[in-house]
């Protein structure tokens, strides 16, 4: 699709109105505060095509499995983060006719997200069918220091006429969800009621009992005065407050609304309503533009912790800053209960559910941008689902051990396609892994002892179960399984799976001997508790040593799987464009017969275990499966980009960058309509950080190996590492970085060790 937003370093901006990308464009400009988001709907009435959504994170809904042919073993349910009750909607009638800009003539148009102060805008002039011009000014936002508010002004001014204004402010609960597998409504009604200038809706999921409140006041004045609402009225999940006012031409009517939203997640059911109500006349009381200033000072210091700066490239600059302003609005990391869905706020695509992007693509961007408490919480989520990962290996038939889902609410597995449900079990090395991320980056090896060695010793016991012992060639293998390249399934010996089982099971050992010999009183509990055995340990011992990996000695690089070198091995270039993207051309059969590739699947162990390969291995394997892949899943270009960084192909390197940071933008895979790609934009934050900025940490200290693209004058990231603050600014032919805390550090740029002290600057060459 040909790009139609106006590059700019920190807002999106859209002028003109096109229906045909309109459901795009509710996609982008979607807000949020890491409890609840909304897509970027119109306030008024809409009647073209579009997605309604408000989402509340952590309600969902256990919608039953709808397959072709069931098998044994399948989820009952596939969860569904729910479209919850619109706050946003007004009706606006003008002398009769219903402003509306499906029907309307738009001469006018303008959409901005200003991401630099967290707000969504809007201005248009609409013609309406009885030739009254109307310009609108809508502003709002979802706050991030009220987390249940929400905000809106709306602001009419007529152009060339006098006339009646009927305002029907609304809140409409009576939504269903646009991927709902049979139809179904979800929730049911509990209360209505409407009143002077507040109404409130209460409904309730039919499974479940998730309680969900949302609680309105609108205030509407005219030229400064007041009006009040002379109606209101509900039904069943429905309630609204009408007002009526003179419009004169060239004065404005002001329209205030604020809603709060609350869940029996965090409050008693019974008392919903009147916490509510004293949350929204809070936020009446403190007005819309303290809201706001509020709301700016809040994303002042998220972007004072978090920001990118690319200079000399607007497109790449924005690009950074639409990922991170999106990671930073969907999680928080305030609730534990909490995780991150592939579509955040934006969108119904994938359920709203957890999948491994977590872990491997979200994880290290909260590790060095917040609090360490935030990334430790992404830890504790999986650890508080451990006994529902242990059913889940049951239910695949296994006796012990546990295994995460690919895709969960509450630790249950709710995928029902089969070579990923049964075979994509690569997911549990990222939950592992994630355990390992977190301690080499923070130190902090105390989670291992307190909950990290459970997940740990339980995700080892399922590999050791799912392997297979080959008395002929005296290795250990794995059958029937999937890696992260989807277009390769039911494949024996997946090389990455192999390897990260394998891994699993060496940094479970290596944990253990660390817990033994510094806290043998910590250490003894667990295997007690765990009734670990020497026999276990031993065997899993022996399953690293003979583990397979399949390899091509005549190309010295890993196979992708058994047997991949007997498909017709050929390279994307080869293909007539036509055929591309291979999942919206080709059948699926033809896709599983071919060679190409979904995403890094032998380059994602590269990525991952990096610190224990050689350069040329990876650049071997790199040459090798980089040509066949079609990066036709968002979490593919960064994998990719971190590993050209790192070997020199710097034009490849920054085409992969450009391909993620404005995979939504741009609208690369011809669906962001159904929701922006949340996980994989932390990737992006991945490709400029340890990309370009080289970042490693390894052996407890800091690395850095940046190189800038040539397109760029200079780039800078922020990271927090061991207590510092550092700001690392990278420039054709110097690095500077500054410590913005107290205490020093040691950074190793380039493999030179260098000194820097709280509140000072140093400089290096840009090699």
């Amino acid at each position: 699709m040909k790009p139609y937003l106006k590059e700019h370093p920190w807002s999106i901006i859209e002028e003109g109105f096109d229906k045909d990308k309109h459901e795009i464009s509710e996609s982008i400009f979607s807000i949020g505060n890491g409890h609840m988001g909304q897509r970027a709907n119109f306030e008024e009435t809409y009647t073209g095509k579009s997605l309604q959504g408000s989402y509340m994170a952590g309600v969902y809904y256990p919608d039953k499995t709808r397959v072709g042919w069931w098998k044994n073993g399948y989820p009952e349910y596939f969860a569904k983060v729910l479209n919850a009750t619109n706050w946003i909607g007004l009706k606006i009638v003008i002398d009769g006719v219903e402003l509306d800009l499906n029907t309307a003539d738009v001469t006018a148009f303008r959409r901005e997200l200003n991401m630099k102060e967290g707000y969504l805008s809007r201005t248009f002039s609409a013609k309406l069918h009885n030739g009254h011009i109307i310009d609108v000014e809508a502003t709002r936002f979802v706050s991030i220091t009220s987390k249940e508010i929400g905000a809106i002004e709306y602001k009419l001014t007529p152009v060339n006429f006098d006339g009646e204004i009927e305002i029907t402010s609304y809140l409409d609960g009576d939504i269903i969800n646009s991927d709902a597998n049979y139809d179904e409504k979800f929730w049911a009604s509990v209360n209505e009621e409407a009143f002077g200038n507040e109404a409130v809706v209460t409904v309730k999921t039919k499974k479940l009992d998730f309680y969900y409140t949302s609680k309105k006041a609108t205030y509407v004045y005219t030229d400064g005065d007041a009006i009040k609402p002379d109606a209101a009225s509900t039904r069943e999940k429905y309630a609204e407050v009408v007002f009526h006012t003179t419009l004169k031409k060239g004065k404005t009517t002001v329209i205030y609304k604020y809603a709060a939203n609350v869940t029996n997640r965090d409050y008693q059911d019974d008392t919903l309503e009147q916490i509510a109500t004293k949350k929204l006349h809070d936020a009446v009381e403190t007005g819309f533009e303290t809201l706001m200033t509020d709301q700016k000072e809040a994303w002042a210091k998220k972007w004072q912790d978090s920001d990118i700066v690319i200079e000399g490239d607007v497109s790449a600059q924005q690009g950074i800053r639409f990922n991170i302003f999106h990671m930073n609005q969907t999680y928080t990391g305030e609730d534990a209960r909490l995780n991150i869905g592939p579509k955040g706020f934006t969108g119904e695509k994938y359920g709203g559910s957890t999948y491994w992007d977590t872990e491997a693509y979200c994880l290290p961007f909260y590790l060095a941008t917040a609090d360490q408490r935030i990334a430790r919480n992404l830890l504790v989520y999986r650890h508080n689902h451990l006994e529902k990962a242990k059913e889940n290996a049951k239910k695949l038939g296994f006796s012990k051990g546990a295994l995460y889902p690919m895709v969960t609410m509450n630790g249950e597995e709710c995928h029902n396609e089969w070579e990923i449900t049964f075979e994509e079990i690569h997911r549990n090395g990222a939950i592992a892994y994630a355990i390992y991320d977190y301690v080499n980056y923070t130190g902090d090896k105390a989670y291992i002892g307190e909950l990290g060695i459970e997940v740990l010793v339980e995700i080892s016991r399922f590999w050791e179960e799912r392997v297979h012992y080959v008395p002929r060639k005296d290795v250990y293998m794995m059958h029937g399984v999937t890696g992260p390249n989807e277009y390769d399934n039911n494949v024996n010996n997946n090389w990455y799976t192999n390897r990260i089982a394998s891994w699993t099971l060496e940094y479970t050992l290596e944990c253990l001997e660390e817990l033994k010999m510094t806290n043998p009183a910590t250490f003894d509990t667990w295997i007690e508790q765990l009734q670990l055995s020497e026999v276990e340990t031993t065997k899993w011992q022996e399953i690293i040593d003979k583990m397979y990996y399949p390899v091509d000695e005549d190309l010295d690089v890993f196979l992708q799987a058994d047997n991949f070198l007997d498909k017709e091995i050929m390279k994307v270039e080869e293909l007539d464009a036509k055929h591309l993207p291979l999942n919206q051309n080709w059948s699926w059969d033809r896709i599983l017969r071919s060679c190409f590739i979904k995403q890094a699947d032998v380059l994602q162990g590269l990525h991952f275990l990096n610190h224990t390969y050689d350069l040329e291995t990876i650049k071997r394997n790199f040459d090798f499966y980089e040509p066949m892949t079609v990066h036709e899943s968002s979490l593919s270009p960064c994998v990719h980009s971190i590993l050209a960084c790192q070997l020199g192909y710097q034009d490849k390197a920054y085409d992969m960058y450009l391909r993620t940071a404005r995979l939504d933008l741009d609208n690369y895979n011809n669906d962001t309509e159904d929701g922006c790609h949340i996980t994989s934009m932390a990737g992006t934050w991945m490709s400029v950080v340890q990309g370009f900025g080289g970042m490693k940490v390894i052996d407890q200290q800091l690395h850095l190996r940046p190189f800038i693209p040539g397109k760029w004058d200079a780039f800078s990231f922020k990271i927090v590492f061991r207590g510092a603050r550092l700001n690392i600014r990278v420039t054709q032919a110097q690095i500077d970085i500054t410590n913005e805390s107290h205490n020093d550090i040691d950074v190793i740029i380039f493999d030179e060790s260098i000194h820097i002290k709280g509140n000072e600057t140093m400089s290096v060459a840009t090699n």
